[in-house]
């Protein structure tokens, strides 16, 4: 697991950048990723009190979709005490060269820790050119976060397992591996460990199934008899001809005695939005996977702004965590 921490991640060398000429192999990709510094720390920042959060309390899933909006997507998510995020630019171009995470976090006045996905070695998608003003990436990281009204102890991250996709791809070449970045969060009624994770799309279901599996024994080795919220884009059913009922990691993780929190079952948690304009199909890829506590009713949130902009491709879910209890 990544432990170490830092206030601000440092950018890319011009020698970590130099990737393009890399043999493209597994082996170059991975010798190359130990080489940058910045994806192996975890940002944190923030201002709280160091207190317990109340419970019940509020937690939001949510994938940003690179977060183009970062002051309207944290008063769309204005009620969570906890939020879970993925796909967060940090010094990209089509998002300004803004840091996403740590400017939600600061219209919230909540904590905050982010790692890094991927470094991205463009600027994204020919229609995420139209967003950008500069030529060039300021750090080109993109990755998950968490966010809370209370302080965020021990942070940790952990790279999935996966097969460096997109390292081969031609569009929009990366360097990195899937991610879940997580915490523990003090509660009045004991802690309890916060993930957030983002799992592959491009692959089948045995692949997420392997990524899941590998999450859950970190997990149970680094944090034993805690309760724990994993939450999420899971792109389940992401696949050709998928269906998010066929996933196997939904009966691994309750075999591991977790549950599935995904609201309704014909509601699905992707739309177009202002980058994904014209989707395939609507999915059904966002959920909590919660052990150890009592979730309450999963509300799919539209991810609109006040002024119809929609800020994702994805909804937000949301739910409460009525109290803890023993994990098994």
């Amino acid at each position: 697991m990544i432990r170490e921490t830092s206030p601000a991640l440092p950018s890319p060398s011009p020698a970590e950048l130099a990737i393009r000429d890399l043999p493209r192999s597994v082996a170059s990709h991975d010798a190359h990723l130990e080489t940058v510094r910045g994806m192996s720390l975890i940002e944190v920042g923030g201002a709280v009190p160091h207190a317990r959060l109340p419970m019940p309390l509020t937690v939001g899933a949510w994938n940003l979709e690179r977060c183009l909006f970062p002051e309207a997507s944290a008063a769309h998510a204005g009620d969570c005490d906890l939020l879970l995020v993925s796909e967060m630019d940090h010094g990209m171009a089509r998002t300004k060269q803004r840091n996403t995470t740590a400017e939600m976090a600061g219209a919230r006045g909540m904590s905050y820790a982010y790692a890094v996905e991927f470094l991205e070695l463009g600027l994204g998608s020919p229609i995420e050119h139209q967003f950008c003003d500069d030529s060039h990436n300021a750090r080109g990281y993109h990755g998950n976060g968490l966010m809370a009204r209370g302080p965020l102890h021990e942070p940790f991250a952990l790279r999935l397992w996966g097969k460096r996709q997109w390292f081969f791809d031609d569009e929009q070449p990366r360097l990195g591996e899937r991610i879940a970045v997580g915490a523990r969060v003090e509660t009045e009624e004991g802690p309890f460990v916060a993930v957030s994770t983002h799992l592959e799309s491009a692959c089948g279901p045995d692949h997420r199934a392997r990524q899941m599996a590998g999450l859950i024994a970190a997990l149970d080795a680094e944090f034993p008899g805690l309760p724990v919220l994993i939450g999420g884009d899971l792109n389940t059913g992401n696949h050709a001809g998928g269906d998010w009922r066929a996933e196997g990691l939904f009966d691994l993780a309750r075999a591991a005695g977790f549950s599935m929190h995904g609201g309704p079952e014909e509601q699905t948690t992707t739309r177009p939005s202002l980058i994904t304009r014209w989707p395939e199909r609507a999915m059904k890829l966002d959920w909590f996977l919660a052990r150890g506590m009592t979730l309450g009713p999963v509300e799919i949130r539209p991810s609109l702004g006040a002024d119809g902009t929609p800020l994702s491709d994805h909804d937000l879910i949301v739910a409460r965590i009525e109290g803890l209890s023993a994990a098994g």
